[in-house]
């Protein structure tokens, strides 16, 4: 009887640990939805700051539209999530929140046009994105 137990519970753990790989490749849609959203936000920075208004606005604001309807689609369509994607989901987009702003108010009011402020703006919104997806992929 004390076999049968073990051999069970060694089958149990060899279940679990199949089961577990499983699930970590069922995650990587997050990394990819990282990168895309940072890559996106990023240009979207280009777009409001280097081309002429209200251009630049009109065509960065249907593209991010498009960006984020299409990945909230895609996020929705996943089976499998990472326990504590909430909170992590949450701070991408807070980070991403406060740094767009931090960029896009001064630059809107003292820098339209002005790549030495747009460009690395955009750099510094696509980060949380682009950071997030790296770390993301390291688990």
């Amino acid at each position: 009887m004390g076999e049968f137990a073990a051999s069970d519970a060694a089958a149990a753990l060899a279940q679990a640990e199949a089961l577990g790989a499983r699930v970590r490749k069922s995650t990587k849609w997050y990394v990819r939805y990282q990168v895309l959203y940072g890559c996106a936000a990023g240009l979207l920075v280009l777009l409001i700051g280097l081309v002429k208004a209200p251009y630049g606005t009109v065509i960065g604001g249907v593209l991010w539209a498009a960006v984020v309807s299409g990945l909230s689609v895609y996020a929705a369509r996943q089976r499998v999530a990472r326990r504590g994607f909430g909170v992590r989901h949450g701070i991408l987009i807070g980070t991403w929140g406060l740094l767009y702003a931090a960029v896009l108010v001064p630059g809107v009011m003292f820098f339209q046009g002005v790549a030495a402020w747009w460009v690395p703006g955009a750099v510094v919104v696509a980060l949380p994105g682009l950071i997030g997806g790296y770390l993301e992929a390291r688990q």
